[in-house]
Formats: C-alpha cells, sequence, structure tokens
C-alpha cells in the first residue's frame, strides 16, 4: 500500500508523486543536466570524466549531478576516492507513469468527443 504523504503547494494539495515529478522535470529543464544524462547512458562514469566531455567546470558538473540524484535520475557509488555515477531507470519510470497518466485523459477525452 502507498502512503501519499500531502503538504501546501502554491495552494494546493499536491501528493508526494507530484513532487517527484515536479523534482524529475525542472531536472531535465537544464541543457547540462539533459548532455549528463546521455553521457552516462553509455554507461557508468566519474565526475572527472564527465567534466572533461561538457563546456563546464567540474564543481558545476557536481551541482547538476547533486540535482539529478535528488531527482533519482542518477546515482552514485564510490570506487576509491572516486564517485561514478549512472543512470537511475526508476526515476525516469516514475516520469513515463505520470505522463502516461495525461495519455489517458486526452485519450479519454478524444474518444468522448468522437462518441457526441
Amino acid at each position: 500500500m502507498t502512503r501519499w504523504s500531502l503538504c501546501s503547494y502554491r495552494y494546493s494539495m499536491v501528493t508526494k508523486a507530484d513532487q517527484t515529478f515536479h523534482h524529475i522535470f525542472d531536472a531535465l529543464g537544464h541543457e547540462t543536466r539533459r548532455q549528463i544524462l546521455l553521457l552516462l547512458r553509455g554507461g557508468p562514469q566519474p565526475v572527472g570524466t564527465l567534466a572533461r566531455q561538457l563546456p563546464v567546470t567540474r564543481p558545476a558538473v557536481s551541482k547538476h549531478l547533486r540535482i539529478l540524484r535528488t531527482a533519482g535520475l542518477v546515482t552514485c557509488h564510490s570506487e576509491g576516492t572516486r564517485n561514478v555515477f549512472r543512470i537511475e531507470p526508476g526515476g525516469f519510470e516514475s516520469a513515463a507513469a505520470h505522463l502516461s497518466g495525461f495519455w489517458d485523459v486526452a485519450l479519454d477525452n478524444f474518444k468522448r468527443v468522437v462518441e457526441s
């Protein structure tokens, strides 16, 4: 059973699932973070390797990775002194499930219009 925690967000009630959805799409809204995810599609990489492939500093890459990690889109593990990041499929599955809910509503509305 899923436990939903409710909180006030801009004068409306938002579920924890909605908050997760917002975190994911906020994280995906930045070009550098999308580039990091594209690089990680090829497999796990340490921060330094990612930074060498991007037009931003290593501290900036670390900040972007922290945002992606908070959103549940990447995970990290240590290998000696290096932090190695990889894509976390569960974060993308959560986003896809939320988006499919919009698609279901759109199809139901389309069906209603066609039938009337």
